[in-house]
């Protein structure tokens, strides 16, 4: 066998304890670290530990009070403690409101960034409860100082803006101040919060002529420094919110420019078809054929589906995937989706010959050249792979979204020959190339 030069040394080296050996044959071969070996081995063989220092008992144990945690360690709750968590810490608070409008008990959300740096949420609902019963006092305390609490119905029926559902109680305790008012049976009512606690009691503060409910906080610079809201990202995600969900109306309007004020009102009653047009709107080339576009509902998976598609002559494939108006990466929907794409368009092109017996089935990467696609399923009982929830694991989503989605395609295949034959003699030739 074969021995290196250190196992040579070894062996031919005089006679010494076993500790010897191993100090002269590491500084033979890495002299720079002989004081640290030598100080490792009378750390294990010595007593260098004191019994003082290796003491543990119930004191060791540190206990955070009220809302000392979250602000320890903000990170676990939002994301982080920069421009992206502030981003969560809107959609937390905006959370209830636009589940007010996806329920009909309101109309619009509004939000506003403040020229002082905060944040107001507003909308036109019957106004957040403010009777007593609730754990923490009445409704309103109870939803921002208690966490996870809410008003939603659950389900397919409601969606989450942020990652982990926290609830707006971890932004009051995040925030250097909050305020609330609540329009509701003709009065006005208000309360504010400092670093999620209560400042002041729930008070009537006036008659109201219209209802709703609006929340105003200010970060805490403590915790988030100099970051600032990012309006072009509150955008995107509200955007895709108000396409994924057709009866959902926002207003976002800037306030803290010099210049003047900047706003977008975001509303799509085209629904999965106007966010393929707007995924679509930078390709180079126009479509090649029409978007096919469907809603289905299949008890099997407990829950519906919307989906949305076309190609173009562009070679880049746009496929955004989302389950309960959460953005994936992948999932049996996403899956399904491919599956469906692949056995229609597979199907189709054997009855017309443009496939030979011979050739094999197309692949999901060959039809999904020049794709753009959005697939949104809503279901009772989402389950979800990790806590950001960008996979969805529901089995029988997969076969109810490919079944749904070959059906449609095949019809269309069978109802629009002439831009069939354009969409399947480009992936015919596209396979054969390759």
């Amino acid at each position: 066998m074969t021995c290196g030069p250190w196992a040579h040394y070894l062996r031919t080296a005089a006679p010494t304890p076993a500790r010897d050996i191993g100090e002269i044959a590491l500084t033979w071969c890495f002299s720079s670290i002989r004081l640290a070996w030598g100080v490792l081995l009378d750390t294990i063989g010595g007593d260098i530990v004191s019994e003082e220092s290796t003491s543990y008992d119930a004191s060791n144990i540190q206990v955070l009070e009220g809302w000392e945690a979250v602000r320890k360690r903000p990170g676990m709750y939002i994301g982080s403690t920069g421009e992206r968590g502030l981003r969560h810490m809107v959609f937390e608070i905006a959370d209830r409101a636009v589940n007010e409008v996806l329920d009909g008990r309101a109309t619009s959300v509004d939000v506003t960034l403040t020229p002082d740096g905060g944040v107001c949420v507003a909308d036109d609902g019957p106004g957040v409860p403010i009777d007593e019963g609730a754990v923490g006092g009445h409704g309103l305390e109870a939803l921002l100082t208690e966490m996870h609490a809410g008003t939603g119905a659950g389900g397919r029926h409601e969606i989450s803006l942020g990652f982990c559902g926290v609830g707006p109680a971890v932004v009051n305790a995040l925030s250097q101040r909050m305020m609330a008012e609540v329009r509701r049976e003709g009065v006005r009512w208000v309360q504010e919060y400092v670093r999620g606690v209560a400042t002041t009691p729930l008070t009537a503060a006036g008659t109201a002529t219209e209802r709703g409910t609006t929340i105003a906080f200010w970060p805490d610079a403590d915790v988030f420094g100099a970051a600032e809201f990012s309006f072009d990202g509150l955008e995107e995600r509200f955007r895709e919110l108000a396409f994924l969900n057709q009866g959902l109306e926002i207003s976002l309007t800037d306030l803290r420019r010099p210049d003047g004020s900047r706003s977008v009102r975001l509303r799509f009653p085209g629904g999965a078809r106007d966010f393929v047009a707007l995924l679509d709107v930078h390709a180079a080339a126009s479509a090649a054929m029409d978007t096919i576009a469907f809603e289905h509902e299949d008890p099997r998976m407990a829950g519906v589906m919307e989906v949305a598609f076309r190609w173009c002559s562009c070679p880049e494939e746009r496929v955004r995937s989302f389950a309960n108006s959460q953005p994936t990466i992948n999932g049996t929907h996403a899956v399904g989706f491919r599956n469906g794409m692949t056995a229609a368009i597979t199907a189709y092109a054997r009855e017309q010959g443009l496939l030979t017996a011979t050739e094999p089935d197309f692949g999901a990467d060959r039809i999904g050249e020049g794709l753009t696609a959005v697939v949104s399923v809503k279901l009772d009982r989402p389950e979800f792979s990790g806590s950001t929830r960008g996979v969805l694991g529901n089995t029988e989503v997969r076969d109810c979204v490919a079944q749904a989605v070959q059906d449609h395609l095949g019809t269309w295949l069978e109802e629009d020959p002439e831009r069939a034959a354009a969409v399947i003699d480009r992936i015919v030739q596209g396979a054969r190339r390759d």
